[in-house]
């Protein structure tokens, strides 16, 4: 009895412990007052389960870029060694300084109650500005109760007026083109990671087939192209099954295929030349920027943001795909990282590099090449799965981005169909689906090659990771309470590697770097437009509708009308 007392005494004014997710973010966050809700701890197995499920719907994309990315940065041949190792020095610290640094211990801290809000380019600039909305009133659709716009979040800590969070807060919510500014910058990145949905598809599954010309050397490159559209007609003609009984395969062909590039790439070191290991040194950047034989606007537009490229996919149409998760935890994605994704890609790139530097006429088809030839077959497998697997992520994150448009009043409303009875996010949008396909089939056949895809990719993916430093600029102002330097550091640093890539990709408009921006422009006009609309009609709504006030008002007044009516028409 004394511990059932005790018991009581402790829990007495508390909440039961909630282990379901709750709709509402509002309540999510709500919850976690004291004594309202306990967040829910991961153990070690669990979490190192989380991190390994993590890799078939987040790292899918970023795996696949070994396929072509050296052939991207030397599409007409090397002429000197240390060229290759200039490029390699790049991509080294590309993908340091931007997946490692930037999104993975900075931008992932962006979320929503320790879930991953940060959908990088699949989502997340929406997800950004979900969460940037909830901390400063710069919704443009002003659907909420005049008394509510001040509980933009539920916490006990408010700003001091004289902070530069305050003031930032202010200066934001002044006027309503600031907002709008906003919005469009929020759009282009959503749009230009909807071009990045067609994309991906068309340069990983036309890269995982070139695999059959290194074994068939004087097959036309025309084949290929076609084998690729047969298996993107294939991909998206299956999209209406879903991917819940497929899903769970999905973490073990990633995982396999990290294993195989890693193992093949730490071969390559040892079996070709150690020496390129030098290209760790970031003197070679250096040397290349200044001395370097090779055009710097190449090496950056077309290697390192296609190694930076989408670095994740957090969308909640891929999210779902696993068990009972709804979210990965933070922790998990950072521990699939550093012990699985960053290490095998250094030494595959690596190796290959080595590979390169020995056989130079062989950059076309490098990654294959450099496959011993007793796994050659089961790795050219194992390829065109991971590929599937990453155009799927883009695919059901495209989907993703499309529901949440509309939930925003940025997309007209189309049909969208639950391919899942346990998991809400699984969704399929057949108007889309097919929309998608004929642009991505249509860019497949159109190029023909990886070169000019390579140069759309860039483009598309510099744009997203530029949207993205903008949004976290107000994001750790006004969320985070970060110091002005904390901020200024971040940005310089950012804006110091993204604006010569994008820079470097301007140039590569006119080769094949407009099609992300015609894609992006023409989603643009539509969610503008139709947002446009949404705001008018709801305008248009608030001003035509009638108060309960006036209506009982206008009863008194009939009442009054009748009454009198009756007594003038009453015979004396």
């Amino acid at each position: 009895m004394a511990s059932a007392s005790g018991s009581e005494e402790t829990n007495r004014g508390s909440m039961w412990e909630l282990d379901q997710n709750l709709d509402q973010p509002m309540d999510e966050e709500a919850g976690r007052l004291r004594n309202m809700y306990r967040e829910k701890k991961f153990s070690t197995i669990l979490m190192l389960r989380l991190a390994f499920q993590s890799l078939g719907v987040v790292f899918g994309d970023l795996g696949t870029s070994p396929l072509y990315v050296f052939y991207n940065v030397f599409p007409h041949g090397v002429e000197d060694t240390e060229d290759v190792i200039g490029a390699l020095s790049l991509i080294i610290y590309s993908l340091t300084l931007i997946p490692l640094i930037k999104y993975v211990f900075i931008v992932l801290r962006a979320n929503d109650n320790g879930k991953i809000s940060a959908l990088l380019s699949a989502g997340g600039t929406f997800a950004l500005y979900s969460l940037l909305c909830r901390h400063a009133k710069i919704k443009t659709i002003p659907n909420q109760h005049r008394t509510d716009e001040e509980l933009t979040t539920y916490s006990r800590h408010t700003y001091d007026e004289n902070s530069l969070a305050a003031k930032v807060k202010r200066w934001l919510e002044a006027h309503s083109y600031k907002k709008n500014v906003i919005l469009i910058l929020v759009l282009i990145g959503t749009c230009t990671a909807i071009g990045d949905g067609i994309l991906t598809p068309a340069i990983s599954v036309l890269s995982a087939s070139g695999g059959i010309k290194v074994v068939s050397p004087k097959m036309s490159n025309d084949v290929v192209v076609v084998v690729a559209v047969v298996i993107l007609v294939g991909l998206f003609s299956m999209q209406h099954y879903g991917t819940d009984k497929v899903g769970r395969f999905f973490a073990p062909i990633v995982f396999l295929w990290f294993i195989l590039i890693g193992a093949v790439g730490a071969l390559n070191i040892w079996k070709y030349d150690n020496a390129v290991l030098r290209a760790y040194n970031p003197v070679y950047i250096y040397r290349i920027s200044v001395m370097g034989s090779i055009a710097v606007g190449r090496l950056l537009g077309e290697s390192c943001s296609e190694v930076t490229r989408k670095s994740f996919h957090f969308s909640s149409g891929t999210e779902a795909l696993f068990a009972d998760l709804c979210h990965f935890p933070v922790p998990a994605i950072q521990i699939a990282f550093t012990l699985i994704v960053f290490p095998c890609l250094l030494l595959q790139y690596t190796g290959q590099a080595a590979y390169i530097i020995c056989n130079k006429d062989h950059v076309v088809d490098a990654f294959y090449r450099s496959i011993p030839g007793g796994i050659y077959w089961p790795a050219f497998i194992i390829a065109t799965a991971a590929a599937i697997v990453a155009s799927q992520a883009t695919i059901s994150a495209t989907y993703s981005i499309i529901k949440q448009a509309h939930a925003l009043g940025c997309f007209p409303r189309v049909k969208v169909v639950h391919t899942s009875k346990r998991f809400l996010g699984q969704i399929y949008i057949p108007d889309i689906n097919w929309v998608l396909m004929v642009l991505c089939i249509s860019v497949t056949a159109g190029f023909k090659n990886r070169s000019q895809i390579g140069n759309a990719y860039g483009t598309a993916v510099v744009m997203v990771m530029l949207v993205t430093t903008f949004l976290m600029i107000p994001i750790m102002l006004l969320v985070w309470r970060s110091h002005w330097i904390l901020v200024l550091l971040f940005t310089g640093l950012s804006l110091l590697v993204e604006l010569p890539y994008f820079s470097a990709v301007i140039f590569k408009i006119d080769q094949g770097g407009w099609v992300p921006l015609a894609i992006a422009a023409t989603f643009l006009i539509i969610m503008y437009v139709w947002h446009y609309a949404t705001v008018k009609r709801y305008e248009f709504e608030m001003h035509s509708k009638v108060s309960m006030a006036w209506i009982l008002g206008l009863g008194r007044a009939w009442a009054w009308f009748v009454s009198r009516e009756s007594a003038s028409s009453t015979p004396n």
